[in-house]
């Protein structure tokens, strides 16, 4: 399908309107003209959203490379996570200002205007610096392939995991003889198992963190169970939403379920999930980026994927992946050195997996450093039952489908909205975003996105 041009000024009119540009600082975006640093041949610019943790772990991969390929020169900028990050990674490729190299969601790749506002990946170049396809988990891969040329190169999955106090579950007779949670394979497995953990559980703590009233995890969550249950979204073409009310239903029953039954306490907030975990708390559902926190807290845990309540596992993923944002005239040294980097990346990414992820790259999970991780051993093998959203340019993390349906999920949870009638808001709302138009380039899901 031949797609008309877009530039710079009607990519910030789509993305909500000229104010934009000067609230993310496009002047500050560069022209290109930077010095080589002394010695260098090339070099590659390169974007990302990393902080904390993750930043400190990939500035030491970086280095790494540099070490390595001292005629090449990375000058790394990390930018703000979330919507900005993605907004002025847009202005750039829309406006001839792209660095050589980039991060993204990989739930954000269709939504990015493939082809338009990101470049392919030349695959043979990749195999020449030692990453092919079949080092990666199928499905992972596919989800990086629009209109059949490969957009991103995943870096990791990231999945939310069920985490759990070891000395609090040993006195509830909730740990196997390995030292790890007894399985769950039902809902009322689970309940009970909340239950026994409550009466192990010091005063003034909540049985389980859960993020009942934040947007972003609620949606995860939901997405993690609706999946078990076999549901889907829209059908093949993007044209019909296929989205199963009574499956829904049950899902959000559940979530509510955990407040209903005193689990989950509603006084708390959010963030104090994580914090009473670490005070002794028995359980927190979250990100595998906590990994260092509670290693850094010194507790005594394990973490799982989400329970497989509903009979089928499966836990919510997204994925860190390379992304080349469109260059006028993208070819040669600069071109493959960030081939190059990221190549390396991806192939050295046990430093990566410190910080709780799982290296997309299959290689590495089978080596004997990975192996010892801990907790990370544990839930390895959500990258065989990994959750995403649809393949959808309107999906992906902070993306709108989160912004728009995951208030209605939290709705529920929290006991404004009856688990049914958000089940019906939450197709409302899908079959109102499948019919909108990407502001990227103006198409529709089912225009734009059928062979994604």
């Amino acid at each position: 399908m031949e797609r008309p041009g877009l530039n710079r000024r009607q990519l910030i009119a789509g993305l909500g309107g000229l104010a934009v540009a000067g609230s993310f600082g496009f002047a500050a975006l560069g022209t290109g003209a930077d010095a080589l640093a002394s010695g260098a041949d090339t070099r590659v610019r390169y974007w990302n959203l990393f902080s904390g943790g993750d930043g400190y772990n990939m500035i030491a991969m970086l280095d790494s490379f540099r070490a390595e390929h001292p005629g090449i020169e990375v000058k790394d900028s990390t930018l703000q996570w979330g919507n900005p990050y993605y907004t002025k990674l847009a202005m750039a490729a829309a406006g001839s200002r792209a660095p050589e190299l980039g991060v993204m969601h990989l739930g954000r790749v269709p939504g990015f205007s493939p082809g338009r506002l990101l470049d392919p990946w030349d695959t043979d170049l990749l195999a020449e610096f030692g990453v092919r396809e079949a080092d990666f988990n199928p499905d992972l891969w596919q989800r990086a392939v629009v209109d059949g040329r490969l957009y991103a190169l995943p870096l990791d999955i990231h999945v939310q995991l069920c985490f759990y106090r070891k000395d609090v579950l040993d006195r509830a007779g909730l740990l196997g003889a390995d030292g790890r949670m007894v399985p769950v394979t039902s809902a009322e497995e689970w309940f009970d198992v909340l239950k026994e953990a409550k009466g192990a559980t010091g005063k003034g703590l909540q049985t389980i963190g859960l993020w009942h009233n934040d947007q972003n995890f609620q949606w995860w969550f939901f997405v993690a169970f609706y999946t078990q249950l076999g549901g889907t979204w829209f059908d093949d073409a993007n044209t019909r939403v296929t989205f199963d009310t009574e499956r829904a239903t049950q899902v959000l029953q559940f979530l509510r379920r955990h407040v209903t039954d005193g689990y989950a306490n509603p006084v708390y907030g959010g963030g104090a999930g994580a914090e009473q975990f670490v005070n002794g708390a028995p359980f927190v559902w979250e990100g595998n980026w906590s990994v260092p926190v509670f290693d850094a807290a010194q507790a005594e845990y394990g973490a799982v994927p989400l329970p497989p309540v509903f009979g089928r596992p499966a836990t919510h993923a997204e994925s860190h992946a390379f992304v080349l944002p469109h260059r006028s005239g993208r070819g040669g040294a600069t071109n493959e050195a960030a081939h190059r980097l990221a190549a390396h990346i991806v192939r050295h990414a046990g430093q990566w997996a410190a910080g709780g992820h799982i290296p997309a790259h299959t290689p590495t999970l089978s080596t004997a450093a990975y192996r010892a991780l801990e907790p990370q051993n544990e839930y390895v093998s959500t990258m065989d039952h990994q959750a995403t959203e649809p393949k959808v340019w309107f999906a992906g993390s902070t993306g709108i489908l989160a912004q728009r349906v995951g208030p209605i999920v939290v709705s529920s949870t929290t006991g404004s909205a009856r688990p049914d009638a958000a089940a019906r808001r939450m197709r409302s709302e899908l079959a109102t975003l499948l019919a909108s138009r990407n502001p990227m380039d103006g198409l529709t899901a089912a225009e734009g996105g059928a062979a994604a």
